[in-house]
């Protein structure tokens, strides 16, 4: 009773507040990311090939914003008018599904033999290998239900697969989840990334290009796995060289190869900490900015002219923007679209009528290698055009 009248003397309790606490920055950013995508539009997630493509060209704003906010850069290109036939096959796609689905039957027997084989031969035989359930609630649940395996294998011991793991990894302060085809820990704790590829190993060996781009690829999940090993005490070791398991000549049996990944990673890790922050890029936009697929043509066009973007020829084989950008640079006279090597060479002269102009000597620093250099082609050309029109004459005086 006492105590209830102590209570009571107090006076009522105050009213909570009802101002909402301040978002974080991490909150504020998804915010204005979801804003960029469209309210109603769900996010495209960010996979390993787009960020290796991404890290490729680490200057293009556009695609880094784009990626960032999770648009469809394909439904995005089909709305400008300029769709790109980017992508694999259904045919592929079902292919490589299949394959793998082989690869990994009976609890991975045949990829840990490889990954016994190719990796670790000095290892005991993955005999009993361990393949931990993996299921969570959303990309979250997933990369914590990940590292969490990953840990209990480490300590373990003995030879573990991981069916599709999830792994995260910052990119110019947005959230990638990324899914490796599989992830293998060694008895002896390190860990492994597999790349399963439906291209043909011919011979015990592949195209050089579809490797280089696997190569790409795994560099991107090596990181990720770096990432969730440097939480551990002791962190375990993530092994540079991948396993590349791909059709063996033109049969449908599998065959591994270890590839070496320690340059692309390295190249990636570098290019990847170059991008400029994703809400540095969003917060220089226009207010109203938004990328949905369903605006009208021309609000979709100024706002994808709104971010910078930096084109090149290399860009048509893995973004499905590039049809849309090369027009953009052709108008523009952009020296981009004619490769980045010659972009280099040209330094500070950034279109094809700045170039022409430096070399007729009406635009540049006559001491600029690049103003030398084109003048000293131009004057080339035309002692040469000379030549051929003098013995054009002297032909048909003749």
């Amino acid at each position: 009773m006492s105590e209830f009248h102590g209570s009571a003397s107090r006076g009522p309790a105050p009213e909570p507040s009802r101002t909402p606490p301040p978002r974080t920055r991490a909150t504020r950013l998804r915010h204005r990311l979801a804003e960029l995508r469209g309210a109603d539009v769900p996010a495209k997630a960010l996979d390993a090939r787009a960020l290796a493509a991404l890290a490729a060209n680490p200057g293009c704003r556009r695609r880094a914003i784009l990626d960032g906010a999770g648009v469809d850069k394909a439904k995005l290109a089909s709305a400008l008018g300029a769709p790109s036939g980017f992508g694999q096959s259904q045919f592929a796609l079902t292919r490589g599904n299949a394959f793998e689905a082989k690869v990994k039957a009976d609890g991975g027997a045949e990829l840990l033999r490889l990954a016994h084989t190719r990796l670790d031969p000095g290892a005991k035989p993955p005999e009993a290998a361990a393949v931990p359930d993996l299921t969570a609630q959303g990309p979250e649940g997933r990369t914590a239900r990940t590292a969490l395996a990953l840990r209990e294998a480490t300590r373990a011991g003995g030879w573990t697969l991981l069916d599709h793991p999830m792994l995260a990894l910052d990119v110019a302060g947005s959230l990638a989840f990324l899914e490796p085809d599989a992830v293998v820990v060694h008895p002896d704790g390190s860990w492994s990334v597999v790349e399963i590829k439906s291209f043909p190993m011919l011979d015990g060996s592949a195209d050089p290009a579809k490797v280089g781009a696997a190569a790409r690829q795994a560099a991107v999940y090596v990181l990720a796995l770096e990432d969730v090993a440097a939480r551990l005490d002791p962190a375990p070791r993530v092994r540079h060289r991948v396993l590349l398991v791909c059709p063996k000549d033109f049969s449908n049996l599998p065959a591994g190869s270890a590839v070496d990944v320690r340059k692309q990673r390295a190249v990636t890790a570098r290019q990847l900490a170059r991008l400029t922050r994703i809400e540095e890029i969003a917060d220089a936009l226009p207010e109203g900015t938004c990328f949905a697929p369903d605006r009208d043509t021309e609000e979709l066009t100024a706002a994808v002219a709104a971010v910078p973007a930096t084109y090149a020829p290399d860009c048509l084989s893995t973004c499905e923007l590039a049809f849309h950008c090369r027009e953009r640079a052709r108008a523009a006279g952009a020296v981009t679209r004619l490769g980045r090597p010659l972009r280099a060479e040209l330094g500070g002269l950034t279109t094809v009528e700045d170039v022409l102009a430096a070399a007729r000597g009406e635009l540049g620093d006559p001491d600029d290698p690049a103003v030398a250099a084109l003048r000293r082609a131009a004057a080339l050309r035309a002692e040469a055009l000379q030549e051929a029109r003098a013995r054009e004459v002297a032909a048909v005086c003749r």
